[in-house]
């Protein structure tokens, strides 16, 4: 068997090792139930129980992509239709994603805000690139149904690499084509005076999962004006045709044409078959030059300015034709959620995944904006953070605390039960992975830094328990000292040298919320927001902000949080903004149909896409 070899390919990587057949308990963070896409009803309950009740959600995960597909297979194995993936294209690129902040619907760059959407690196270059990709297109192809199909969106640089690679893994009988999209047009800017001829396409390997059947419904596409051209004839009653040349056509043939009227004779006495342009289509073949990509329509309304963002009619075409209604789709690599978009629009299920914060935040505004949004799920994985914190090879205690520890930028103190590091004259305390921070480790760790004389404590944590943030200035006025409640990154786990790279460390924000009762009404405030690192923030932007909402970009409210222990956050009513819809509402009324005690919880989503929760207690009367 040919077969395309790389550096450490044969030898199978811890990663692989401990996340291939790794299954980990989905976790859903979040419910939606019901579409934003007319803004006049946000003030409306999204949540529909029957919606709620229903046997399928489609589902949004954050997380590793490999980690997540491993977890799916015990319940759908063998039960994807359609596997659509945009992977990085090994550019050794940082992608970054333009935030616009406030209420302002002009483009003024004192309020744009970059961060990164993702990064396009790899450690050993293209072997880590192309073990990356193996590794997941393994567990991909399990997931397939018999009759399903793979498109693997690659970019000229790695194509043929990506090529020899599917060939092995799904086989070279199983490969259908080479899509060749020509995203932009030829010779814009620079590339009219490059020294080589403008690179202006992406490539699109399509793989059916078996040799024998898959399912593909052709395309066909509107004539263009210069093709109708040719239909110069026209029928007694108007109707239009072209004419062919009979080829070799039997006489038998001719002769029942001539009775069905399908045959033109002309003035020499020639016969030609008749094609009329109300039955003509143009066929879709495998190179596809009339869908434009963002480079030369960048005011597109659905463009989010997400890096590498594809257009919708390209997922139409590919979602169409390899899949039917109700079929499950699934991606991958996410980004902006193209592909759910869609999936939703054309009534097929879908399963998205991605690794960033930003490409979650997007994708679920996205989708609340499509028109009758079917009920929909935001997941992760539980003990998330451990596997692959055991995967990146810190499997013990200690391993976790002096990498976490490292990329604080902290150094590790010893002989202390709770305080694990100094930054300074701070102590600094680290969360186990897979668990919030509580009250009572909070409560430990400050009764052992008050014995030590700790002027301050920062307690880094991946998770907090909800409503600890309100108890930070009880327990400082209690223990005398000050408190600083940190959240790890997850993008932390994807670090591999912590004494190089550096990631961004968010405190915990502020939120104070107001609420009034009146019978059974209740409306809920936002009365202030605090940004905890406005230091992360560029002086133009930081200047430019004229209010606390400024900060703010998303906001939820689930009006009935049980006090079961359960984290699921049911979006009963939200307000955010969009390119085209700045304002974001500050306030939220429900009614509520019986008396009893309520508790309330608001999410909101900050312009660095960080999350703060906020919870409630009222009684109806």
């Amino acid at each position: 068997m040919t077969e395309l070899v790389w550096k450490g390919k044969h030898a199978e990587s811890r990663e692989l090792r401990l996340l291939k057949r790794t299954i980990l308990p989905l976790r859903v963070l979040e419910v939606i139930a019901a579409s934003g896409a007319d803004r006049g009803q946000t003030q409306q309950d999204l949540f529909s129980k029957e919606a709620a009740e229903s046997c399928w959600r489609n589902m949004l995960i954050s997380g590793d992509n490999l980690l997540v597909i491993s977890s799916l297979l015990p319940r759908f194995a063998g039960k994807v239709n359609l596997i659509y993936i945009d992977p990085p294209f090994a550019t050794g690129q940082d992608y970054r994603f333009r935030v616009r902040v406030g209420d302002e619907k002009f483009l003024d760059q004192r309020f744009i805000l970059e961060e990164k959407a993702y990064r396009d690196t790899w450690g050993t270059g293209l072997d880590s690139y192309l073990q990356m990709l193996c590794e997941r297109l393994i567990v991909m192809r399990e997931l397939l149904a018999e009759d399903g199909s793979i498109y693997v969106h690659v970019g000229p640089g790695v194509v043929h690499y990506v090529k020899s690679l599917m060939d092995e893994l799904f086989g070279a009988d199983c490969y259908r084509n080479e899509i060749i999209w020509k995203r932009d047009v030829a010779g814009k800017g620079a590339k009219r005076i490059s020294s080589q001829w403008p690179r202006n396409a992406d490539h699109i390997l399509f793989y059916s999962k078996s040799p024998q059947r898959w399912f593909f419904r052709q395309q066909y596409r509107e004539l263009t004006e210069k093709q109708k051209r040719v239909y110069r004839y026209s029928e007694p009653d108007g109707r239009r045709f072209k004419t062919v040349q009979l080829g070799d056509y039997s006489g038998e043939s001719i002769r029942r044409m001539e009775r069905e009227g399908l045959i033109y004779v002309s003035s020499t006495g020639k016969k030609y078959k008749k094609y009329y342009l109300d039955e003509a289509r143009d066929t879709v073949d495998c190179i596809w030059t009339d869908i434009l990509g963002f480079g030369t329509r960048t005011a597109s309304a659905e463009h989010l300015r997400f890096p590498t963002q594809k257009p919708e009619a390209l997922l139409q075409r590919i979602i169409q034709a390899s899949s039917r209604p109700g079929d499950l789709v699934a991606d991958f690599f996410c980004g902006s959620g193209t592909t759910g978009a869609v999936a939703e629009k054309l009534g097929r299920r879908w399963i998205l995944c991605d690794l960033s914060k930003w490409a979650i935040h997007i994708t679920r505004k996205r989708l609340l904006q499509v028109q009758r949004t079917k009920p929909f799920e935001i997941l992760d994985l539980r003990n998330y953070e451990r596997h692959k914190l055991a995967a990146n090879g810190l499997s013990s205690r200690e391993d976790h605390l002096y990498f976490v520890l490292k990329l604080y930028r902290a150094e590790p103190l010893t002989g202390f039960r709770t305080l694990h590091g100094k930054k300074g004259r701070s102590s600094v305390h680290v969360g186990s992975p897979g668990r919030p921070i509580s009250t009572q480790e909070i409560r430990q760790t400050l009764d052992e830094a008050k014995e030590a004389g700790v002027p301050e404590i920062h307690f880094l944590g991946w998770d907090f328990e909800v409503g600890l943030r309100d108890l930070v200035s009880a327990l400082e006025e209690e223990y005398d000292l000050n408190l600083r409640l940190i959240s790890i990154p997850k993008e932390s786990l994807e670090v591999t040298n912590p004494a190089k790279e550096r990631v961004k460390f968010f405190e915990r924000n502020h939120l104070e919320l107001a609420h009034e009762i009146e019978g059974k009404n209740v409306t809920v405030a936002i009365k202030n927001f605090v940004l905890a690192n406005p230091e992360y923030l560029p002086e133009e932007v930081r200047k430019s902000i004229r209010k606390f909402s400024d900060y703010m970009d998303y906001w939820a409210v689930d009006w009935d949080y049980p006090a079961d222990g359960r984290d699921t956050f049911e979006n009963n009513w939200h307000s955010f903004r969009t390119r085209k819809h700045r304002k974001l509402e500050t306030s939220a009324t429900h009614i509520y149909r019986a008396p009893g005690d309520y508790r309330i919880l608001v999410k909101l989503i900050d312009i660095f896409a960080n999350e703060t929760a906020k919870l409630l207690e009222v009684r109806i009367a």
